[in-house]
């Protein structure tokens, strides 16, 4: 989290990660595990070594059976040939147990760096993407995220938990193994090591050529499950349309680009295997022919002859590994990159400095001359001045499209002002801090949105600590308590994703006595009965005069009934304010207020 907070503030450096290569970008972040990573790596290392021994014991086994008292235990004192395999078993024991010592060891720390990577990076990354300001996911799909957060992060813990061993002991193998030719046999050396050059470039080739094909692999992935995650949402809007058969062709599109991405990338990677295969062969037939005359001809031991032959297949066999190893880096840091530029996108909207207790807030709310549009469009919100006295009730109307919503986004620090600014009791609210801010604001929208999980648990969202009591009293208040003690199990109901178990008026009351008890000092009612029936929308009406009593009260409002009692009623249209005045003023004025009433009371 340190790393993703440090990019926050240093724009240039963002630019500059785009361009670093994403394993050292992933090493950048797991700085925090370099005492894990280095562990890890020793006890691969050393497992490879003790992996590598036995060939060496088969060489000296063999010393031992055709020279016995000249064999090189011998030469260390202990000519009894008995004793040479006492030896010899004693450190095939030993060089066995290590092996399987280390490699318990190295699988335990290196799964758990994965798991502990994983879990931090998510957390990290969608902390990250919280923080982020409306419009980033205005022009990003859900399900594109969701890949982000899931399938590329699960990504990088399959490699984590295998490939980045392997590289690390195919390194090993290939230096230990290369020096121990060199020593033993120097003549033929050359004829084993032969291929390895061609191998590593081929590697690094591959890897290049890999590399954009699984970016797009990534990318391909994400569009899937994007359009999966829309049509699971919108499942009823399918069903209502009879479009099951439409979507579940724009989903095989989805699905045969990403079959198709993989195709290409797999048609690539397969090939790796059998042209290694082929230099491996030469370096193998060489050893095969050319040492093994050299030890008929009494130019290299019978022994070092063994060792030889085992140990190249040592060497070179595990490299048809490299194929499977670098695919999964591939697909890593491919992941990786997506993972890792979504932690550098900037943080457009800041926290402020000056902390502004809740019990200190009077809720008095000023529009000074704000400007405001939505990215590549034209203003919604255009010059706009208005108060909002503390204590009072504000009623906001217009047309659709007029700007109403927006000023509550904008109060909220959803959006920033382009011109213009907004104060929350005399202060400039981009310096408050920003929690402070939202805290002290209470929003019912017509939007609303419920979490999975109890009625009980949705109402005391945002007010945690709250009590049963609490939240009863919530509920009665937001006449809701009534129709909750008649669902199954009352206030333990389980209200569904996005509480599709309840009605539309039913979710809207909850989101009311979800307000209610977090009691803010300024409410915000968007369109807060909308979705409710005449006799609920009175009751309802009945409850915000009570709980609007001392406390600053925006409401927004189509229904003109609503908010006639309004202390302060503005109309909007095209983004500016065109009239203002109590219900009976505006009525006097006989202008775009007075024709909607006019409209909706049925009197035109």
């Amino acid at each position: 989290m340190a790393v993703a907070q440090a990019f926050k503030f240093h724009p240039i450096m963002k630019k500059r990660r785009h361009s670093v290569h994403p394993l050292q970008r992933l090493l950048d972040y797991g700085h925090q595990y370099r005492q894990q990573i280095w562990l890890a790596t020793g006890c691969s290392i050393l497992n490879k070594l003790f992996d590598l021994a036995p060939p060496a014991l088969i060489g000296i086994a063999v010393d031992v059976v055709v020279k016995q008292q000249d064999s090189i235990i011998a030469q260390l004192g202990v000519k009894d040939v008995f004793g040479q395999f006492l030896i010899l078993s004693f450190l095939t024991v030993i060089v066995w147990i290590l092996e399987s010592i280390f490699e318990y060891a190295y699988a335990r720390l290196w799964r758990n760096l994965a798991q502990n990577v994983q879990h931090n990076l998510r957390l990290d990354a969608y902390k990250h993407l919280q923080e982020l300001e409306l419009a980033y996911f205005e022009e990003r799909s859900t399900g594109g995220l969701m890949s982000i957060l899931s399938d590329d992060i699960n990504q990088l813990e399959r490699f984590l938990d295998v490939g980045a061993n392997d590289l690390i002991q195919v390194a090993t193998t290939v230096v230990i193994i290369g020096g121990a030719f060199f020593v033993l046999a120097p003549s033929v050396a050359w004829m084993a090591l032969l291929p390895m050059p061609f191998i590593l470039w081929g590697s690094l080739a591959y890897q290049q050529l890999l590399a954009p094909r699984y970016a797009d692999v990534r990318e391909k992935v994400g569009f899937l499950n994007s359009r999966l995650s829309n049509n699971i949402s919108g499942i009823t809007t399918i069903k209502s349309f009879t479009a099951e058969t439409y979507e579940a062709s724009r989903l095989k599109i989805e699905s045969e680009g990403y079959r198709r991405s993989n195709t290409k990338a797999i048609r690539l990677s397969a090939a790796f295997v059998p042209l290694i295969r082929m230099l491996i062969l030469v370096g193998f037939t060489a050893l095969l022919l050319y040492g093994g005359m050299a030890a008929v001809a009494g130019k290299m031991s019978v022994g070092t002859y063994s060792v030889l032959i085992f140990l190249i297949q040592r060497l070179l066999w595990p490299l048809t590994r490299l194929g499977d190893t670098f695919d999964q880096y591939q697909r890593a840091m491919a992941s990786t990159s997506r993972v890792m530029n979504l932690l550098d996108t900037p943080i457009a909207i800041h926290t402020g400095d000056i902390a502004l207790p809740i019990e200190q807030v009077r809720g008095e709310v000023q529009f000074k001359n704000v400007t405001f549009a939505y990215q590549d469009r034209f203003p919604v919100v255009v010059n706009l001045s208005l108060d909002i006295p503390a204590g009072k009730t504000i009623a906001i109307v217009g047309s659709t499209g007029s700007g109403k919503s927006t000023l509550v986004k904008l109060l909220l620090r959803l959006y920033e002002v382009k011109r213009g600014m907004i104060t929350l009791d005399g202060i400039e609210i981009q310096d408050l801090k920003l929690q402070d801010l939202r805290r002290c604001i209470g929003l019912v929208s017509q939007d609303v949105f419920l979490f999975h999980g109890t009625v009980a648990e949705n109402i005391a969202y945002g007010s945690f600590n709250a009590s049963e009591p609490e939240i009863i009293m919530a509920a009665k208040v937001a006449e809701a308590h009534e129709f909750i003690m008649e669902l199954p199990q009352g206030y333990e109901t389980i209200v569904g994703e996005r509480g599709q178990k309840l009605s539309g008026g039913q979710r809207q009351r909850i989101a009311i006595a979800r307000a209610v008890l977090k009691n803010p000092p300024i409410l915000i009612l968007d369109e807060a009965t909308s979705a409710v029936d005449n006799e609920t929308e009175a009751a309802i009406q009945r409850s915000l005069e009570r709980i609007t009593v001392d406390r600053t009260t925006i409401a927004i409002a189509h229904r003109l009934s609503t908010i006639r009692n309004a202390d302060c009623i503005y109309v909007m249209e095209h983004g500016k304010l065109v009239e203002s005045g109590t219900h009976e003023q505006l009525l006097e004025q006989d202008s775009i207020y007075a024709s909607l009433w006019r409209v909706q009371s049925g009197l035109k």
